[in-house]
């Protein structure tokens, strides 16, 4: 049974929590994720509005795309979803036994946050499929 995690952009930020806490909760540090993607968001207008317009910036977690990439897909965490949420001043939703992709509209570059940790440790970016045009 999955367990979707949710939190209203309209909740302030939490303060005083453990690290057991945080990180070991039912909610596996997901909301601490996008607390941090709300707070770069106030520092950083520039990576917020690259998020707010689609783009998957690099981040601390697996997920962001940077410079001109090569690959055109790739696997990205669910942590890194959750702070991108948080960057885009959303609400939280993430299902933390579904995987969703999502297109960066700068590099239209496929990342496909998921939960299963084997993906995460062994995806290094698929190479785009073969067509007639470059393959």
């Amino acid at each position: 049974m999955s367990q979707v995690v949710r939190r209203p952009i309209s909740q302030p930020l939490r303060h005083g929590l453990t690290w057991q806490d945080t990180w070991n909760g039912s909610d596996r540090g997901l909301i601490k994720c996008w607390e941090n993607g709300r707070t770069l968001a106030a520092a950083c207008a520039e990576i917020a509005q690259a998020a707010s317009r689609g783009e998957l910036p690099s981040l601390d977690w697996k997920g962001g795309i940077s410079g001109n990439p090569k690959m055109k897909k790739k696997f990205g965490s669910l942590n890194y979803l959750a702070t991108w949420q948080g960057l885009r001043e959303e609400d939280l939703c993430v299902d933390t036994e579904t995987e969703i992709a999502i297109t960066c509209t700068r590099t239209r570059v496929v990342v496909t946050f998921t939960p299963d940790l084997k993906k995460l440790d062994t995806d290094s970016g698929l190479p785009e499929e073969p067509t007639s045009e470059n393959g």
